[in-house]
């Protein structure tokens, strides 16, 4: 291995290798660990030998010799060494910049098999990639999306689409991107979504089936040329269930003994367990069962789930008058059923199987007369009409008086209410604070 310095002439006119050696190296001693290797064919590469940040000796192309001159090449490799003696390794930057993949390519090698994998709803999350995301940011590497990219996205879509659908898009590239640092994609340091905020939904459509529309289409449905719609419409009803739980039922999920429907098939992945009311309880046995078929609701023709109902489905709803009610608002419906009941938001969550209960408030619609209750309940409790406070008659405050002394045991006459608070051993004179309500201050929360 030759040592000398290196200089321009001597590498264009002198600078050879033997044809019986493989290569020939020379050493520069101006620059340390820069050396020209020569190939029996004249071919001239620069090379840099260093210790990288790990102290482990490495040996680095610069450049082909025919197109970078001895200075260049020697700038190059001072530039190198400042920054492998700060602790950088710009080869190592490189190598990893190659490694860093498009947003394209993570989306075909790693995000959609991890979304088949679990997801029941991938199918979507491929059509809105393929419809909106990759044509604007697919050919860029991951680090080079910017969070303007991600306006840009949202701004086009909202141009004609509506809030909800721009938002369903902006929450898929959240995740996407999250999914890359979560996996320690090469080049992902930062989501850049962080920032962009969701549009406001003006849109959420309440609509649920009244007592007047539900006889109207129960009517309708018993027209219906299609054997089954009366009975998945009623088990819809009297479920809350998904339209693709329904059909896809099977006898052998339902435990008539502990009066429960297993589910294990559904959209948030995990099984759940739908409790029988004495309603699907006669629905079941009213329903008519095939011979050698375990679902319940199978086609008559194919013996397999129905793939769709809608043809049935609006000739009954449109014979009913309710052309703007749609399968869904039936799980609308059962929710605000249950709610108008009295019951609370977390016994809805888990009979709609839901994971969040924010899920659950848009389904929960108290009706106008629960709610019109509810208003007389606190008004009930405001005196400010002083007419209406000073309008008891005598006669009617002599006779609540005369009937709560026969309430009191003989011998014992009512004390006023701040005297029943005091303790017998209380001092005379001092005031005692009455006993607390239990419930907690309104700062504080409750578990």
């Amino acid at each position: 291995m030759p040592t000398q310095l290196l200089n321009q002439q001597f590498i264009d006119h002198n600078a050879s290798c033997p044809p019986s050696k493989r290569r020939m190296d020379y050493y520069d001693t101006r620059v340390q660990g820069l050396s020209l290797k020569v190939l029996p064919s004249g071919r001239q590469t620069y090379y840099l030998r260093y210790r990288d940040p790990r102290d482990k000796i490495v040996e680095r192309k610069l450049g082909n010799g025919a197109v970078m001159k001895l200075s260049e090449a020697r700038k190059a490799a001072q530039d190198i060494l400042a920054k492998v003696a700060m602790g950088e390794d710009p080869f190592e930057t490189r190598r990893t910049l190659k490694q860093v993949p498009t947003v394209a390519a993570f989306v075909e090698t790693s995000y959609l098999p991890h979304a088949k994998s679990y997801k029941r709803s991938w199918k979507t999350d491929h059509c809105l990639l393929n419809k909106h995301i990759l044509p604007a940011i697919g050919e860029l590497h991951v680090d080079e999306v910017k969070r303007q990219h991600i306006v840009d996205i949202v701004s086009r879509l909202a141009e004609t689409l509506k809030p909800a659908s721009v938002n369903r898009t902006l929450i898929l590239m959240r995740y996407l991107f999250n999914c890359m640092l979560k996996w320690e994609v090469p080049g992902m340091t930062r989501n850049p979504t962080a920032g962009v905020p969701l549009l406001t939904e003006n849109n959420k459509r309440e609509r649920y089936l009244k007592e007047d529309e539900a006889l109207r289409l129960f009517k309708a449905l018993e027209a219906s040329p299609n054997p089954h719609l009366l009975f998945i419409i009623a088990m819809l009803l009297l479920t809350g269930a998904r339209k693709g739980e329904v059909l896809n039922a099977r006898w052998s999920d339902i435990d008539l003994d502990k009066r429960l429907w297993r589910i294990e098939f559904n959209k948030s992945g995990q099984t759940r367990h739908v409790p029988l009311s004495n309603g699907m309880l006669s629905l079941l046995d009213q329903l008519p069962r095939v011979e050698d078929n375990d679902y319940l609701l199978p086609n008559p023709k194919t013996g397999q789930p129905y793939t769709t109902l809608f043809r049935a489905w609006d000739n009954a709803r449109r014979k009913a008058g309710l052309a703007d009610l749609r399968i869904h608002d039936l799980r609308h419906s059962f929710a605000s059923y249950v709610i108008n009941q009295g019951h609370s938001l977390y016994e809805v969550q888990k009979l709609l199987g839901h994971t969040q209960v924010k899920t659950t408030q848009r389904y929960a619609h108290l009706t106008h007369e629960s709610l019109l209750t509810a208003a007389d309940t606190a008004a009930a409790s405001v005196p400010w009409d002083r007419e209406a406070r000073e309008g008891e008659d005598k006669g009617e405050k002599q006779e609540k008086v005369g009937q709560r002394a026969k309430a009191l045991p003989a011998g014992r006459t009512e004390r006023p209410a701040r005297q029943q608070a005091l303790p017998r051993d209380a001092p005379s004179g001092q005031t005692v604070s009455p006993p607390p309500s239990g419930e907690p201050p309104d700062d504080e929360s409750t578990q």
